[in-house]
């Protein structure tokens, strides 16, 4: 009798430790995740403060051309909405959706801001301008880094949730979904090689 009461305190405190590190793990790869998408925040919040100077730096040049400049001011300010609204709870599926909608919508802009330019040698050659891009450019790079760290972070997490036995304890302990992939619409998509004829 007492050797079956050692054996079934034994079975007990190794399934209750075994409960204790998948509580551990499930939480260090949530906060994982959530450090992620931070550094994620911190690119946008950059970009979304450069934006207003672009859009400043080039009404001087462009001013037939007021109609994209509103655009990329509209599209940032919903990005930044977007961005502040998931701020609270990252990994949120409908949330990142809207946030990679309004990123599509905004790189879409700049694209065409970006175009307009064009016909704009002078404004192009500002130096005002040059450190503008080049300053965009560079965090365009870090975002897109951040970003990929933020995918890994969320594949990890799902992946260990999912596993067995952890789903069935994710649930009892809060992390009852998914966490969702930041993706931005117009980034999915890959363009075609220009043609080059001799």
């Amino acid at each position: 009798m007492a050797s079956s009461t050692v054996i079934t305190l034994v079975v007990l405190a190794i399934l209750v430790l075994g409960a204790i590190s998948i509580y551990n793990t499930l939480v260090n790869r949530r906060n994982r995740l959530q450090n992620a998408f931070a550094q994620i925040e911190v690119q946008l919040k950059r970009r979304y403060d450069l934006i207003p100077n672009l859009v400043e730096t080039a009404k001087a040049y462009l001013k037939h051309e007021r109609e994209t400049l509103e655009a990329v001011t509209n599209a940032r300010n919903t990005a930044l909405a977007g961005l502040k609204a998931l701020s609270a709870q990252p990994g949120n599926a409908q949330g990142m959706s809207q946030l990679g909608q309004a990123e599509g919508a905004l790189t879409s802009a700049m694209s065409r801001l970006n175009l307009t330019m064009e016909a704009y040698p002078e404004l192009k050659s500002s130096q005002n301008m040059q450190q503008l891009s080049e300053e965009l450019s560079s965090t365009e790079n870090k975002l897109a880094f951040a970003r990929q760290a933020y995918n890994d972070a969320v594949m990890a997490y799902n992946s260990y949730r999912q596993s067995f036995p952890p789903v069935m304890l994710a649930g009892l302990f809060g992390h009852g979904s998914d966490a969702s992939l930041l993706e931005f619409a117009d980034t999915v998509a890959i363009q075609a090689a220009p043609k080059v004829t001799f």
